[in-house]
C-alpha cells in the first residue's frame, strides 16, 4: 500500500510517498502564509514528482503545528464551560487556577464544582446529583457556551460519573461538544482536567482544520483515508482527530525521532532535529521517543498526557545572525518560510545561519558568491556558536555521560559538523524529511493509566484488565485488532495509599488497516 507522510512545520511542509519501508518519492516546499494551500501544492508536486497516480495512494497521514500555534498565540479558541465532579472535597484550587490570565480569559474562565467523584479505589466521594448537573446546563446555556470539558476525581479509575455527566449536558443542551478527561489525560486531576479544557477549546479549530485537509486530498484527486499523528510517535483518524485535537501537541518532533529510527535502524540514540526556526534534541528509546517524567508545559498550561522528552532551542536555517551591536548572536530570532526570500544566498539582504553554512563550505544552496565576502572570523565564531548551542542541548537530554549515537536530521542540518562537541553525529537517507517519513510509518496506539488495589483486584487480573483496555482504546483509534501488541507496561507501588495501591500504565501499538 502507498502511504503518503506530510509534516506541516513552522518553515516547511515535507511530504513523502512510501512504499511498504521504502522511499518512493519526496519534496520539501516553503510554507505560505495559508498552510492549506501549501498541503495541496504539496501533493500536487509530490504526485507529478513520483509518477504516481493519486488513485493507488492508501493512506494519508498529517503532522500539523497548528493546534500547538493557536493555544501558545491564544488565537480561534473557542469559550468552555469546565465542570469538575470533586464535591465536597477538592475546592482549594478551582479549575484553571495556575493558567495565564490571558488564556484563562480567552476561553471564558467559565468553571462549576459539583458533587462527585471517586476515591483512589474507586468508592465514591460522593453520589452524583443529577438535578445539580442539570442546574449547572441551565446556566451554560445562557452563557451560550457550546463546549464543556468535565472531570472527575480519579475518573481514570472509574469513568461512570464522568460519562453520566455528559449523558445529562447532551440532553439539556444538544448542540453542546462534550470533552471528559478521563479519555485524554492521567490520573493527577489538575493537569488532567487542563488537558481536557484545552481539548474543549481547539475541537472547533480541529474541524475546519481536518475538514481543509480532507478538502485538499479531494483536490488532488486522492480517496484515502486521512490520520493526524500524535504526540506519541502513531496514528489517530481525522474523525478521532476531531474529537481530540490535543493529542497533536510536539506531534512534529515526535514524527522526527520516528522517522530518524526508522531510517537509520537505531533503536536508542539522541535525534537533532534542525528545522528552519528551532531545534528539537530528543531521545529514542526502544525506536520511540522517550516520554517526559514530569507535567509538561503548553502555552503554559500544565498538562499530565503522554509528551516526549524534547528540549526545544530558537536554532535553525533560519535564524537571525546579528554582529553588532553588542556580542555575536544566533537566533532565537527567525525568517521562518521568507528565508528564500530574505537570506543572503537567496538575494535577500539578511544574514541568516544557512549563509554561514554555505560560506563555510558545509552546504551548496542558492548563491554561494553571495557570501563569499564573509568575513572569515565571523562565519568561525557563528559556527562555534551554533555548535554550542546544539551541544548543550544535547546535553540537556543525555542521561548518561556513555558515548551515545547522534541522528541528526531536518532540512537545518547544514548547520552542523559531524563531530558535535564529544559526540559523533550521523545523517541517515533522507535525513531532509525524516518528519515526513516519521508519519509515513506510524501505527496506531492506545494507552491506559490508572490506579488498582490489588488487596482486592490480584496483580495478574489487574495487568490484564489495563491490557484488555489499552488495546481496546488501540482498535477505537484504527488499528487492526490482530495486529495490535502491548510495547509498554509500568508498574508503581503507591506506598502513601492504602489497599495495595499500584499504579499501572499500559501502551498497546497496532498497525493501521489497509484501504
Amino acid at each position: 500500500m502507498l502511504r503518503i507522510g506530510i509534516d506541516v512545520g513552522g518553515t516547511n511542509t515535507d511530504a513523502v510517498i512510501m512504499d511498504g519501508a521504502r522511499v518512493v518519492e519526496w519534496i520539501k516546499m516553503n510554507n505560505s502564509e495559508d498552510i492549506t494551500t501549501g498541503v495541496t501544492e504539496a501533493l500536487r508536486q509530490l504526485l507529478v514528482k513520483a509518477r504516481v497516480v493519486a488513485g493507488d495512494i492508501g493512506a494519508v497521514m498529517i503532522g500539523t503545528t497548528q493546534f500547538t500555534n493557536a493555544v501558545v498565540q491564544r488565537r480561534d479558541l473557542a469559550p468552555v464551560a469546565a465542570l469538575r465532579l470533586c464535591l465536597p472535597a477538592a475546592q482549594s484550587l478551582p479549575p484553571m487556577v495556575d493558567w495565564p490570565d490571558d488564556l484563562r480569559q480567552s476561553v471564558g474562565n467559565c468553571w462549576f464544582l459539583a458533587h462527585g467523584g471517586y476515591e483512589f479505589d474507586g468508592r465514591e466521594i460522593s453520589p452524583l446529583d443529577e438535578a445539580e448537573i442539570r442546574g449547572i446546563a441551565g446556566k451554560i446555556r445562557e452563557r451560550g457556551i457550546s463546549a464543556v470539558a468535565v472531570s472527575a476525581v480519579f475518573s481514570p479509575i472509574n469513568a461512570a460519573m464522568e460519562q453520566r455527566a455528559a449523558a445529562i449536558l447532551a440532553e439539556e443542551l444538544p448542540d453542546v461538544r462534550v470533552t471528559l478527561s478521563e479519555l485524554i489525560g492521567r490520573v493527577g486531576l489538575l493537569e488532567r482536567e487542563n488537558a481536557a479544557i484545552l481539548n474543549a477549546c481547539l475541537q472547533p479549530l480541529g474541524a475546519k482544520v481536518i475538514d481543509a485537509f480532507i478538502e485538499a486530498l479531494v483536490g488532488a484527486g486522492i480517496t484515502a483515508k486521512l490520520f493526524l499523528t500524535q504526540n506519541d510517535g502513531t496514528l489517530m483518524a481525522a474523525d478521532f482527530a476531531k474529537q481530540f485535537p490535543v493529542l497533536t501537541f510536539a506531534s512534529g518532533p515526535t514524527n522526527s525521532m520516528r522517522g530518524a529510527a526508522f531510517l537509520s535502524g537505531l533503536q536508542e540514540a539522541l535525534v537533532v532535529d534542525i528545522g528552519g526556526t528551532t531545534t528539537d534534541v530528543g531521545a529514542l528509546h526502544h525506536g520511540f521517543p522517550r516520554e517526559a517524567g514530569v507535567a509538561i508545559e503548553v502555552g503554559g498550561v500544565r498538562t499530565n498526557f503522554r509528551m516526549p522528552d524534547v528540549y526545544s532551542i530558537g536554532l535553525g536555517g533560519g535564524s537571525l545572525v546579528l554582529n553588532g551591536p553588542g556580542p555575536l548572536t544566533v537566533g532565537p530570532q527567525s525568517v521562518g518560510y521568507k528565508l528564500v526570500k530574505e537570506g543572503l544566498v537567496f538575494g535577500g539582504a539578511t544574514l541568516t545561519a544557512t549563509d554561514i553554512a554555505v560560506a563555510a563550505g558545509q552546504a551548496e544552496v542558492g548563491d554561494g558568491s553571495a557570501v563569499a565576502g564573509l568575513e572569515t572570523r565571523l562565519v568561525r565564531d557563528a559556527l562555534a556558536i551554533i555548535e554550542e548551542l546544539v551541544e548543550t542541548a544535547c546535553d540537556r537530554v543525555r542521561l548518561t555521560a556513555d558515548p551515545v549515537p547522534v541522528l541528526v536530521v531536518g532540512g537545518g542540518s547544514i548547520l552542523v559538523r559531524d563531530q558535535i562537541g564529544e559526540l559523533v553525529s550521523t545523517r541517515p537517507p533522507y535525513y531532509q524529511v525524516a518528519n515526513a517519513v516519521g508519519a509515513a510509518i506510524a501505527q496506531i496506539s492506545g494507552e491506559v493509566d490508572r490506579v488498582y488495589a490489588l488487596s482486592d483486584l490480584p496483580r495478574e487480573k489487574a495487568l490484564a484488565d489495563a491490557k484488555e483496555q489499552a488495546t481496546e482504546r488501540a482498535v477505537a483509534a484504527g488499528a487492526v485488532r490482530e495486529t495490535v501488541e502491548i510495547v509498554e507496561v509500568e508498574e508503581v507501588p503507591l506506598a502513601y495509599l492504602p489497599s495495595n495501591a499500584t499504579r499501572i500504565r499500559v501502551k498497546a501499538v497496532g498497525d493501521l488497516a489497509r484501504g
